[in-house]
């Protein structure tokens, strides 16, 4: 996390004649750092910070297969320690409110590492759980961990039985109604729920007990109380359950996660089906010598972070990698900087992204089965099985901005991602990120998932890319005027959009106005008035955009929080893409951007701008603070030529 320490930026009251060639000294120097952070091998990858839930259930994990070392844990707990907040908690993104569960497993991984419960860090960690409902008060997955070393008693957990893995596709609550993060995860806990194994932790967290019950649901019908109903029947029926039917359900559901490992060993790339799937593999009686399980923790090596710091080394585990997301993204900031489209560290990057296009069906195939592989790109280096719509929406953008020897290699990648993209609207007009029509909410509705979103539909900033990339590529039809009628009939009632993916209703805004205006829509049109009037209102005294991330659940926050330069390039993109770029609102936002860059040509954003789950799991991209200053300024300057 070197490139978010403090470093030295440019000050000075910025005149307005003085504005355009301050922002023209802040695009070279953006540039070229964005440049100099080019891997050889032409990508870039920034980290991608989450909280220490990855870290404590890393530990967990080892703990659980054995495998636990004293330098692992200890350079871990270091880590975690370092988390933690004057009022004993630890919080899900920087500077929101203490997350309760986050702060059990924290305690508990800390405790393990030999932390003395007396110690003033960890007993103003305990004073806030228990004043918050203790253990009975944390989320379904936290106490999964607890259940599996005997902290929490497997009957008071949902029930979910690996049947599930046998429901037909038109059955409610099959495998392809979750979203594909959702049913990797699902699937391996169905097992692991299902066997409920026991093991030894070294240690007990009952002094974060209160004593009082969980949560009752009142005996009146509602979905809510149907589902618990349900949930009972369910535990019934997994102390009978009909035994051959049992058990080609659990083979059915190893050879499920199986089949869906990557060629890295994560499954998916993104920690909780990896953790879960070695769960549930390790149970069903694979050793951990097998070729699947050291495959796959092996695979974690690679997505550990280890840092020299003060207090000494310490390690911390990414929740996933960002390198095709993190390339199209700088590949375009860089052409918008002025980058020649035949610039060698473009070609690189192209040729980069032909070798991750993913040329095999995966499972957005149950709802395309006549949609042709090919075309698709997915978030990390190894994805195969789910290649996502919004990355290959901005690698489209990207190739069709550069040159490259190989022109028709990429024009056929072009093609066959065009092809890909139109295959997957849904139903309704838009587009989500990994599937088409997954819009079944009853999953949602289960006493397991108090968690994340657990499917996948269309939203507003997947579906403007998706707009943006056709009509960039000259498309002027049905699929795109679909796709903007959804836009329209989306815009919320301030004028703005919502961010599905980014932190929150500047990061839509930002996304859907220039996809709308390149779409063909003017302007004037109302819907881009309303949107530029959302933006200029919600504009910081000190020039720039901010958003917190508590705008996911508390509508004070929507368009409130610290400026970013994130998100300040957000708004600008959407505000010169209408033409804005002479008002007091853009020169404000320029000027903001020159005055907080570092002088390497980087910015600081301790902030989490990037959003796993609405409301529950955040991201921050280490390199959102580059690309889209850069992206901005860029634009500004042309705008200005």
């Amino acid at each position: 996390m070197t490139d978010q320490l403090q470093q030295p930026i440019r000050t000075g009251v910025v005149s307005a004649s003085g504005a355009r060639a301050d922002a023209r000294t802040a695009l070279a120097a953006g540039r070229d750092y964005l440049l100099s952070l080019q891997h050889p091998d032409g990508w870039w990858k920034g980290e991608l910070e989450t909280n220490v839930t990855m870290d404590v259930e890393d530990l967990l994990l080892r703990q659980f297969l054995g495998i636990r070392t004293a330098t692992e844990t200890e350079q871990a707990a270091r880590w975690i320690r370092s988390q933690q907040r004057p009022d004993g908690t630890w919080a899900n993104f920087y500077g929101g409110p203490g997350d309760l569960s986050t702060t059990v497993e924290a305690y508990t991984a800390l405790k393990l590492a030999g932390d003395d419960v007396d110690a003033e860090h960890m007993a103003v960690a305990r004073d806030w759980i228990l004043a918050c409902g203790g253990l009975e008060a944390t989320r379904v997955f936290t106490r999964i961990w607890l259940a599996l070393f005997g902290e929490w008693s497997w009957d008071e957990l949902p029930a979910m039985p690996p049947e599930l893995v046998l429901l037909p596709k038109w059955f409610p609550l099959n495998v392809s109604d979750w979203g594909c993060w959702a049913r990797q995860t699902v699937v391996p806990l169905t097992v692991v729920c299902t066997l409920r194994p026991c093991r030894n932790l070294g240690i007990d967290v009952r002094e974060l007990r209160t004593g009082r019950a969980a949560g009752q649901v009142r005996p009146q019908w509602s979905w809510k109380y149907g589902f618990h109903a349900l949930d009972r029947v369910l535990h019934g029926y997994h102390r009978r359950p009909l035994k051959g039917l049992r058990k080609h359900a659990m083979l059915r559901a190893a050879e499920w996660i199986v089949a869906r490992q990557e060629a890295d060993g994560s499954w998916g790339g993104i920690q909780p089906p990896w953790v879960y799937s070695l769960l549930a593999l390790h149970l069903l009686g694979y050793p951990l010598d097998h070729p699947v399980l050291r495959h796959g923790l092996a695979g974690l090596e690679g997505f550990l972070i280890r840092e020299q710091t003060p207090a000494g080394p310490v390690r911390r585990l990414e929740a996933c990698q960002s390198p095709v997301w993190d390339t199209v993204l700088g590949m375009q900031a860089l052409r918008d900087a002025g980058v020649p489209a035949d610039h060698l560290s473009l070609r690189r990057a192209t040729d980069f992204l032909l070798t991750e296009e993913i040329r095999v069906k995966g499972d957005w195939s149950v709802r395309r089965p006549n949609l042709p592989p090919g075309g698709g790109w997915a978030f990390e280096f190894d994805n195969d099985g789910y290649p996502d719509i919004d990355d290959t929406a901005e690698a489209l953008l990207a190739l069709n901005r550069v040159e490259h020897p190989d022109r028709e290699v990429v024009r056929g990648a072009i093609e066959r991602g065009v092809r890909w993209l139109r295959g997957m609207q849904s139903r309704d007009g838009g587009w989500g990120a990994f599937d088409a029509d997954n819009t079944r909410a009853l999953a949602r509705k289960l006493p397991f998932c108090d968690f994340g979103e657990v499917i996948d539909p269309p939203s507003a900033d997947v579906t403007a890319h998706v707009v943006e990339a056709l009509a960039a590529l000259g498309h002027d039809d049905r699929v795109v005027r679909r796709g903007v009628k959804w836009l329209l009939d989306n815009q919320e009632k301030d004028g703005s959009w919502f961010g599905r993916w980014g932190a929150n209703h500047v990061y839509g805004t930002g996304a859907v106005v220039p996809a709308l205006v390149r779409a063909g829509l003017e302007p004037d049109h109302r819907a881009l008035r309303r949107a530029v009037r959302w933006l200029e209102r919600h504009q910081n005294a000190d020039g720039g955009w901010g958003e917190d991330l508590r705008s996911y659940r508390d509508p004070k926050w929507i368009g409130r929080g610290d400026s970013t330069a994130s998100q300040t390039g957000w708004a600008l993109l959407a505000l010169l893409a209408v033409g804005r770029h002479g008002t007091d609102a853009v020169q404000r936002g320029t000027q903001y951007l020159a005055r907080t860059q570092r002088v390497d040509g980087g910015w600081d954003e301790p902030q989490f701008t990037g959003t796993g789950f609405p409301g529950d799991f955040y991201i921050n991209y280490h390199l959102y603070r580059v690309i889209f200053p850069l992206t901005a300024l860029g634009r500004y300057q042309r705008a200005g030529d």
